[in-house]
């Protein structure tokens, strides 16, 4: 398969490697930026340098291709979206933003070529786990997703380290989330919510964040009494975020709290990739709950180190973009992550990331 993949960051390379050790796929990476792309040298792929985006630059570029795989900023997607529609070319993104998500549904009305957003782990992996407990349930009471991209040892007052795109972040902590309460479909607040809980003995909090639930919302409606998705962080966390975002108003100035996250939060690749779903309601007559969590740890013993993040969010992408491959997925319009069968990643060379690593021992 033809793939021009579009952002050379950290996920990005991660991506590239994973798809072209295959030998399945023919890859092309392309990025503003000329030093992003150096790593990439002799790995037997193409590299191209992209010193715009503007919509008839990208259109040419993926002209020939059989698929794009979106790896930029959560802002580009609909830019990209649409050159991949224009230049009949299929569409693969790591998006979590909501309004992105829903202009690429839009844009995938009628089209011949399939255009799939929301492929890496929140949304995309965690929304494939809530779907496959819900499929077994008559009724769904309770659905909780919790997902949280953490540092191994956080040392500062945050007790956060950055593990991946800052512009991701904000776009989370700031919008509006969906979710469903007593049967309804609503948007609650971003960092409301909060609760606690602990995994393998460590403490956690988990809070209201923006757009990890992909498109269960309107897929669950009808069926699910309650359904939220949540962000993970160490207790104390949401309290001085909150500071930042509102009392100092930086929610409403985004390129300064980019500077200050940038400046003063370290980046690490010592971190560590929970995922906790649990379903509660009625099955075969009886009241029941099912879980699904994992736990997924940096490689830092590789040739190439990856982190958690680099390893969840790359096979996510990677997986579905397999199981197209393979006929296994709709050829054409919007593919939902839910529409993935859980079986099916989990049993793909790519997904075997979260297959193997060890479930977590105890939840309480």
């Amino acid at each position: 398969m033809k793939t021009i993949l579009l952002g050379a960051g950290h996920i990005g390379q991660t991506i590239a490697r994973q798809l072209s050790g295959t030998g399945d796929y023919t890859v092309t990476v392309a990025d503003r930026s000329a030093n992003a792309l150096l790593p990439l040298a002799g790995l037997g792929l193409q590299t191209v340098h992209l010193p715009d985006d503007a919509p008839a630059t990208l259109q040419a570029l993926l002209q020939g291709h059989d698929t794009v795989v979106n790896a930029l900023p959560y802002d580009r997607a609909c830019a990209v979206a649409q050159a991949a529609r224009a230049a009949a070319c299929h569409y693969f993104d790591l998006t979590e933003d909501v309004a992105a998500t829903r202009r690429i549904r839009e844009l995938a009305e009628g089209a011949d070529t399939a255009l799939m957003p929301q492929c890496g782990l929140a949304p995309g992996f965690v929304g494939i786990v809530a779907h496959d407990l819900a499929r077994g349930f008559d009724e769904i009471f309770d659905l909780k997703m919790r997902v949280g991209a953490l540092p191994a040892f956080p040392t500062n007052a945050l007790k956060y380290n950055l593990t991946w795109s800052v512009d991701g972040l904000i776009n989370e902590y700031c919008h509006p989330c969906e979710a469903i309460r007593d049967g309804q479909r609503l948007e609650v607040l971003p960092l409301e919510g909060l609760e606690h809980f602990s995994l393998d003995g460590t403490e956690y909090e988990a809070f209201n964040t923006s757009g990890g639930l992909g498109t269960l919302c309107e897929t669950l409606a009808g069926r699910a009494r309650n359904l939220d998705y949540k962000s993970v962080r160490y207790p104390g966390h949401r309290a001085l975020i909150k500071v930042l975002l509102d009392d100092l108003c930086l929610k409403h100035d985004a390129d300064t709290l980019k500077n200050i996250l940038r400046r003063a939060v370290p980046t690490t690749m010592q971190d560590v990739v929970l995922v906790f779903v649990t379903v509660s309601g009625m099955s075969g007559g009886r009241f029941v709950e099912k879980v699904f969590a994992r736990k997924i740890f940096a490689d830092r013993d590789a040739p190439m180190p990856q982190s958690a993040i680099q390893i969840t969010t790359a096979a996510g992408l990677c997986a579905v973009l397999d199981l197209f491959r393979q006929g296994k997925l709709p050829q054409h319009g919007f593919i939902r992550q839910e529409q993935v069968a859980l079986s099916d990643f989990l049993a793909n060379r790519f997904g075997h990331a979260y297959e193997e690593l060890r479930p977590v021992s105890s939840i309480s």
